[in-house]
């Protein structure tokens, strides 16, 4: 099947970008280089596509209620303008998917999915929509998504694109016309994601791209980036055999919630505890661990990695890996074979970056 192309494909190959498929979209994986760009972010600014993500919207008498049942986090009595991280997961607690739900206001909520899931994501919304009075919709196609990140993303998105967003606090948003301006994103660093019609992102780019105060942006570097600031990939450190409980982010399941899809299982996960956990492991050599790597414990597997990286902000070799339980426990000593050769490390915080949000 051919890949999907987002609105700003021939910006990216105008730009020289290398392109590569990524969740099912021909996607610019870097454009000057990961490093020189993964540092425009850290220290000025950098502007990605992201348009290939999805966008659901719910409206309608019983909306947050419907939300609250396939969501983990819980968006009763949420403000209006404010935004929770949470997931969708499946009945054993395996995660359907990671997201952003936006109160947009009452009983009206937007919703991104992560691009390669929308298809499963909105089969998994729509089956668990009956009688729910609820408009349920899928307008991923009627958007695109730019994501300004950087410590001068913020003057960036007022002086370059005329759009006020200094009110703005972490995880909030607002609308400006017909364009959605939220104060998020994936990088550890301060920044907007902006969404709005394949034409107006188009002259946004353009903007931010004439005016050399944005550098554009790959996936390559998206994904150093995140990976720093212990952010988690669905695919990598989140999944259908990896709940959010294993993968340390239970603070997103509010089991004080009435009900939600999945509750019972990871309630019990909690309560009983899990046989694997996803964790950071820190090299003493200068080695890298790749996803799939297996990570041993006196000579045996007990896990592989996730993600891993020599990270460009804090010139450290560390990764993400599954591993057994009971060798989570922090400074645990744990080793990482890498072809032949087997490296040893320890458990560190997966916290790899301070990340440095507009709070």
């Amino acid at each position: 099947m051919e890949n999907k192309r987002t609105c700003l494909y021939d910006k990216h190959v105008e730009l020289g970008a290398l392109i590569s498929p990524f969740g099912g979209f021909d996607m610019p994986i870097q454009y000057s280089g990961i490093i020189e760009e993964h540092q425009a972010v850290r220290n000025a600014c950098g502007v990605f596509d992201v348009s290939h993500m999805g966008e659901v919207t719910v409206k309608g008498p019983d909306a947050e209620r419907y939300v609250n049942h396939i969501f983990t986090n819980d968006v009763a009595g949420l403000e209006d303008g404010k935004i929770l991280y949470g997931m969708m997961v499946y009945e054993n607690g395996g995660t359907v998917d990671d997201l952003l739900v936006y109160k947009m206001g009452e009983n009206d909520f937007f919703i991104v999915i992560n691009a390669a899931n929308i298809d499963k994501d909105w089969q998994w919304m729509t089956e668990h929509a009956e009688g729910y009075d609820i408009d349920l919709r899928n307008v991923s196609e009627n958007y695109g998504q730019l994501a300004v990140q950087g410590p001068e993303a913020e003057k960036t998105v007022e002086e370059v694109l005329g759009l006020a967003c200094s009110e703005l606090t972490f995880y909030t948003v607002k609308t400006i016309g017909d364009i959605i301006v939220s104060r998020t994103g994936y990088t550890g660093e301060d920044g907007f994601e902006i969404y709005a019609d394949h034409e107006t992102i188009r002259t946004m780019w353009d903007k931010l791209i004439a005016s050399g105060r944005c550098k554009p942006c790959g996936l390559g570097c998206r994904d150093t980036l995140r990976f720093e600031a212990g952010l988690p990939l669905y695919g990598d450190e989140l999944s259908a055999d990896i709940t959010p409980v294993m993968a340390g982010l239970g603070m997103f399941c509010k089991l004080n919630k009435e009900e939600f899809i999945g509750k019972e299982a990871l309630a019990k996960q909690k309560a009983e505890g899990v046989k694997q956990k996803v964790v950071g492991i820190e090299l003493a050599d200068k080695a890298i661990p790749r996803h799939g790597y297996a990570v041993m414990k006196d000579g045996e597997k007990v896990g592989e990695v996730t993600t891993g990286y020599h990270t460009i902000s804090t010139d450290r070799s560390v990764c993400m890996a599954l591993v057994d339980a009971r060798y989570a426990a922090l400074d645990t000593p744990l080793d990482i074979q890498i072809r032949k050769k087997v490296f040893p490390g320890k458990v560190v915080k997966k916290l790899f970056y301070n990340k440095r949000y507009h709070k």
